[in-house]
């Protein structure tokens, strides 16, 4: 069964001989970034603890202006083995000089205790850099998230860190291309797409759209996804006219990273829990973006102009007829 399957990169690595291989992945995922060299204790802690652990670099040209801006991200995909109220996210920024995106469900007592889809962003000092609340909620199937989240009110915000600055697209955003746009406009050089989607559902879509967000941005994109099944013990059903049942359907993992040139790393596996961890010259944003000119090309005056008629209840689509 499809569920059963390691990974794409897996099945094509296990049925080509090594030339094919090669230029298979060149076409599909561009040319491979360089293998992290990883500590000898992360790599046992992972053989000790059952998960899977992968390392790639992406690198930029050397310029004579500005130095190397080498960062390193960790995407890390799971099933749920903590509760998800317990506190160490503060702690372990601070304490390992990291930031930290972390989704949750925010209640918002002050205003009538609606319920967001939430992600905060906690500063490498441990403090609580700020959140961001999804932009676009699902109809989706069983994914009908309108009948307990709002749509988000913060916008398009985007987070200077000690790193980069940083914007997070949660989950359904991602197929809005529009809004990987503005996060980019806002100055994103790193977005993320922390996710919970099954196989079923949109499986197709994941290894492009993140991609292809990262090449239309000039930016990085990480596409997070979580693994395994979540069982309910009352069946549900969503008016989709399917039976009653237990699941959301199979979470394929398969987390990756897309730089600004096309390229991507592997994915992770889609059945195991996983640490993508993958080093960023955040200098190739403008190296890319200087080749190709996406934004400089870009008519966004026009498209507004014709976005703030598309809006009106008065607007008449432009099309020439004989």
């Amino acid at each position: 069964m499809a569920a059963q399957l390691e990974s794409v990169e897996r099945c094509l690595e296990k049925h080509l001989p090594d030339p094919e291989l090669r230029e298979v992945k060149r076409i599909l995922y561009g040319n491979e970034p360089r293998k992290l060299e990883l500590a000898s204790a992360a790599v046992k802690s992972a053989s000790q603890h059952g998960f899977e652990l992968q390392g790639y670099g992406f690198e930029a040209a050397t310029e004579q202006l500005r130095q190397p801006r080498k960062v390193r991200v960790g995407l890390i995909q799971n099933r749920i083995p903590l509760p998800t109220e317990t506190a160490v996210k503060e702690q372990l920024a601070r304490k390992h000089n990291m930031v930290v995106v972390s989704p949750i469900l925010e209640r918002d007592e002050l205003h009538g205790e609606t319920l967001w889809n939430t992600a905060v962003i906690i500063s490498n000092s441990g403090t609580v850099l700020g959140k961001s609340r999804k932009n676009h909620i699902p109809r989706v199937g069983d994914f009908n998230e309108s009948t307990y989240y709002m749509e988000g009110n913060t916008g398009h915000r985007v987070f200077q860190t000690a790193f980069g600055r940083i914007a997070v697209n949660i989950c359904y955003g991602r197929h809005h291309p529009l809004n990987w746009l503005l996060y980019s406009l806002n100055g994103a050089e790193i977005i993320f797409n922390p996710s919970a989607t099954t196989g079923e559902l949109s499986e197709c879509m994941w290894p492009v759209e993140a991609r292809n967000a990262a090449i239309a941005n000039h930016c990085f994109t990480c596409a997070i996804n979580r693994v395994g099944t979540e069982y309910f013990k009352n069946e549900f059903t969503s008016g989709d006219g399917k039976e009653a049942h237990h699941e959301f359907g199979y979470f394929y993992g398969s987390s990756y990273v897309a730089a600004p040139d096309g390229r991507q790393t592997p994915g992770l596996s889609r059945i195991q829990d996983g640490l993508l961890v993958t080093e960023l010259d955040v200098n190739l944003c403008r190296q890319v973006s200087d080749k190709w000119n996406f934004k400089m090309t870009g008519r966004y005056e026009m498209y507004a102009e014709e976005l703030a008629k598309a809006v009106q209840q008065d607007f008449c689509p432009n099309i020439i007829s004989e």
